[in-house]
């Protein structure tokens, strides 16, 4: 690590050549004479709070000198400077990066090899309105924002505990990015949070281009084949203080609107804030619904495509299921070209100005409704369940289940259309050694716990809504 200079005229020519200060018009470089003296200020135009930074330009050119000595920049801190978030650096990188953050550098023709660094910087950031994939029905409506400090303050304004401990990582050679470990000591398993720490520090990557994914990937780099999702997220803070106080790990991402929660299990997923912002009783009849309709969409179309190719097998009451025409195009391709235009239909949906959506989902209604039963490519039967898949998804807010659900039902399906009855349960066995194998930022727990390992207690809790104190 290179070492600043003592010679206050090269540390600045060498700042102002490194942050190349005529190319940039956003990189500030201010000069203040302080008596004989002098004082250079860098920052970045936008991220530091001005008015903070104008008042103290005007305490400096009101000095008559600067301090001198070998401790000339720590006295001028503390005599002058009276702002909470200060550090002295005397490291050419360690400069560089703040001032590329939001700091302000500030150097003097008296300090020698130090400069001083205030943490005054301000982010844009939009509001902390609640989240739109994330909602309740009661409770809090403030969300995570793309600031880390303000996520980490949304969190300590609900844990009110000093043992909240809240440990800062970067990550990123070229482009680093700040990150915040929580956990609570005395609740988190100690040997777990050393773990995810060094997992954190072993990262090696340019940057985080895409924040939370970005992340993500590089701590699970490999079982790409599996589409089960290996880290839960939340944009609530409500929700990550919950997972806090149970003895969970948290990590947050500058530049991301999501917590990720740690240790992650299947059964996480299908877990809702709502829950517990009803009495216990309406808690679980909601959870314990939650996990019938969404594991139905698992099952729900295959299941029927089956039955129909055996109906030998089927019982007089439920005959009614058996499509009175077959339609144009065999229903193992009716099933599969439904299943893609639903996600077509999202795509265009996310792609449609607001003014329009409403328009077009009733366009697509009808075309892809009455017009494919009418020329023969869909039969009414399979616009029904699928109906019903593509609307029972939305019961879960974790978009990477509902299309681990999705890839696994389009494989359930094929692998009927190819096997009959063998394929259904080769697929299903499939799908529960994916599920029990899938690989995660676990430690020593299982993707299935409660369920493997078994925890009678924490699965009772995972079906029924206890009380908080319970």
């Amino acid at each position: 690590m290179k070492e600043l200079s003592a010679n206050y005229a090269e540390n600045i020519e060498f700042f102002d050549k490194t942050l190349r200060i005529n190319e940039n018009f956003d990189l500030v470089k201010r000069k203040l004479l302080v008596g004989k003296d002098e004082l250079t200020l860098y920052c970045i135009d936008g991220f530091v709070k001005g008015d903070i930074l104008q008042k103290m330009m005007l305490h400096f050119i009101s000095l008559e000198q600067l301090t001198s000595g070998d401790d000339a920049a720590q006295e001028f801190a503390d005599r002058h400077i009276p702002y909470v978030e200060i550090e002295l650096s005397n490291s050419h990188e360690v400069v560089l990066l703040k001032v590329l953050s939001g700091s302000v550098a500030i150097f003097g023709s008296t300090f020698g090899g130090k400069c001083i660094l205030i943490d005054a910087k301000s982010y844009p950031q939009r509001s902390t309105a609640e989240p739109e994939s994330d909602r309740v029905m009661r409770g809090s409506r403030d969300g995570f924002v793309e600031t880390l400090k303000h996520n980490i303050t949304l969190i300590r304004r609900r844990i009110r505990d000093p043992n909240l401990a809240v440990m800062k990582k970067t990550v990123g050679d070229k482009s680093p990015t700040d990150l915040a470990l929580l956990y609570i000591n005395g609740a988190a398993d100690p040997e777990y949070v050393n773990h995810v720490s060094k997992m954190l520090d072993n990262i090696k990557t340019v940057s985080l281009t895409m924040g939370h994914e970005s992340l993500a990937e590089c701590l699970i780099k490999n079982r790409w084949y599996n589409p089960f999702p290996k880290i839960r997220s939340t944009e609530r803070p409500d929700t990550a203080a919950a997972q806090l106080l149970e003895g969970n790990v948290i990590i947050l991402c500058d530049n991301s609107p999501e917590a990720m929660m740690l240790p992650t299990s299947i059964f996480d997923f299908l877990q809702e804030a709502d829950d517990y912002y009803f009495p216990p009783f309406t808690g679980t009849y909601l959870r314990i619904l939650r996990h019938l309709i969404f594991w139905l969409t698992l099952f729900l179309t295959p299941l029927w495509y089956l039955l129909i190719k055996n109906t030998a097998l089927l019982p007089d009451w439920l005959s009614f299921i058996i499509p009175t025409a077959a339609g144009e195009i065999p229903i193992v391709i009716q099933l599969l070209m439904a299943e893609l235009a639903i996600d077509g239909l999202k795509l265009a949906s996310m792609n449609t100005p607001n003014i329009l959506t409403n328009s077009l989902s009733v366009v697509a209604g009808i075309i892809l409704g009455d017009f494919a039963v009418k020329i023969g490519w869909l039969i009414p039967e399979v616009i029904l369940y699928m109906a019903f898949v593509a609307i029972a998804n939305f019961t879960q807010p974790s978009y990477e289940l509902g299309y681990a659900f999705k890839f696994m039902r389009m494989l359930l399906i094929v692998l009927v259309g190819l096997f009959n009855v063998w394929g259904f349960v080769g697929g299903t066995l499939l799908i529960i050694t994916l599920i029990a194998t899938n690989k995660t930022v676990n430690g020593k727990r299982s993707y299935l716990y409660p369920l493997i390992p078994f925890d009678r207690k924490a699965l009772v809790r995972l079906l029924v809504r206890v009380r908080k104190d319970d």
